[in-house]
């Protein structure tokens, strides 16, 4: 499936339509191996990753919401540490 919004988003953030399913495909591959409870932290990385390249191609064209990459990738990392003792061993809040 190519639906149209998303062709005409890829043209107009400048990316081949070839590359549709290959990016969906990452995209569903780093959201699976955060959903495992073993491989979560090894998920929020690549997650973090592939963000922060949504991120960087919301500003290189100069779009006012390049934000939501950034705010996803903080809910992912939250979400993470509210789950994950070892996490939360690692990364301490203190009062």
């Amino acid at each position: 499936m190519k639906p149209a919004a998303v062709v005409q988003g890829f043209a107009h953030l400048g990316y081949p339509e070839s590359l549709l399913v290959t990016l969906g495909i990452l995209e569903l591959g780093c959201t699976v191996v955060y959903l495992i409870p073993r491989t979560s932290v090894l998920g929020a990385i690549l997650m973090t990753g592939y963000l922060g390249g949504a991120t960087a191609t919301h500003v290189r064209i100069g779009e006012a919401l390049f934000f939501i990459p950034v705010v996803l990738g903080v809910l992912a990392w939250g979400g993470l540490f509210l789950r994950d003792d070892r996490l939360r061993a690692l990364i301490p809040l203190r009062s």
